[in-house]
């Protein structure tokens, strides 16, 4: 039993951009919070609200992205 080289090299890359999203996400949602603290009324209050409904989704995606990923590392490891 060996290791298929292609799969696993683009699993990798999938952890590369996994670990950009795990550092991102949680931001973008600090950002979002404190932006909606920052300002509680007006036009300003609502793109507050549209980041952060932004952020929640990212980080949705985020924890999807994470299951393939792993999914992805294991099977090119394992040859399934």
């Amino acid at each position: 039993m060996s290791t298929d080289v292609n799969p696993l090299g683009k699993a990798l890359i999938r952890l590369a951009i996994l670990i950009f999203l795990f550092i991102i996400s949680p931001i973008s949602l600090t950002i979002a919070f404190k932006a909606i603290k920052l300002y509680p009324e007006g036009l300003a209050h609502w793109f507050a609200i549209l980041f952060l409904i932004f952020a929640g989704v990212l980080l949705i995606f985020t924890i999807f992205f994470a299951f393939k990923t792993f999914s992805k590392i294991s099977k090119a490891i394992f040859n399934k």
